[in-house]
């Protein structure tokens, strides 16, 4: 039973994907924050295989890095909340996050996918969002973030990605997302293809049973 929330909620994974466009539909971000206990659509997605994927992938990265002598904590040892003016909550936890011997801290994530945007956005949004956990390993400091992926890609982001700009976006994002205006509904179906909410809350979804490649917009004409 769909319930509002007694304090707004927002998961980073939920802002990553928005702040750099890599999707528009804000409503959806809007909807999970204000309410729980929705119906949720089914995905022909394999959560299971996705655990063990990334699994393997996570204690890898943290093998190699523990045996150069970086003292590693993985995912719920990074587990966060922020709480702002407004009393929403920023919630999120990273794969991983290092200190090496000469005690640089570097925020780690680990992808079995393709490379996105917003695998970059993400690991900025943790490394903006560490410094800010009081009493933790990582208050006030300046971590640099690194992505790692199956093919052994590694994007590395330095800690003055962190900057004025990037601040005033996210928080710009956030006060969207947490306003108590519903934000904006964009539906298209490569975003209402893998949306997790269904038409009983949003009736503008678009049902496609085919996956999103561009061809579904796609107009034969003779002329060329």
């Amino acid at each position: 039973m769909t319930i509002r929330r007694d304090n707004v909620y927002v998961w980073v994974t939920w802002l990553s994907r928005l702040l750099v466009g890599d999707a528009s539909c804000e409503w959806a971000s809007w909807y999970k924050a204000h309410y729980s206990g929705y119906a949720r659509a089914s995905r022909d997605f394999s959560l299971s295989t996705w655990k063990m994927h990334h699994t393997w992938l996570l204690n890898d990265v943290r093998d190699r890095l523990e045996a150069k002598g970086h003292t590693v904590t993985t995912e719920r040892a990074n587990w966060f909340r922020l709480q702002g003016g407004s009393g929403a909550m920023v919630a999120g936890q990273a794969d991983l996050v290092s200190v090496s011997p000469d005690d640089q801290i570097t925020v780690y994530d680990v992808k079995t996918g393709a490379q996105r945007d917003s695998d970059v956005a993400q690991v900025m949004i943790y490394m903006y969002a560490l410094p800010l956990v009081a009493d933790s390993p990582w208050t006030n400091k300046s971590p640099n973030g690194c992505l790692v992926y199956r093919d052994g890609t590694e994007i590395h982001i330095p800690s003055t990605a962190i900057d004025a700009d990037f601040r005033e976006g996210l928080h710009d994002l956030i006060r969207r997302v947490v306003s108590d205006e519903p934000a904006r509904r964009v539906p298209s179906p490569p975003e209402c293809n893998w949306c997790d909410l269904t038409d009983l809350d949003c009736p503008e979804r678009l049902e496609s049973e085919l996956p999103y490649d561009g061809s579904a917009n796609c107009t034969a004409l003779p002329d060329f």
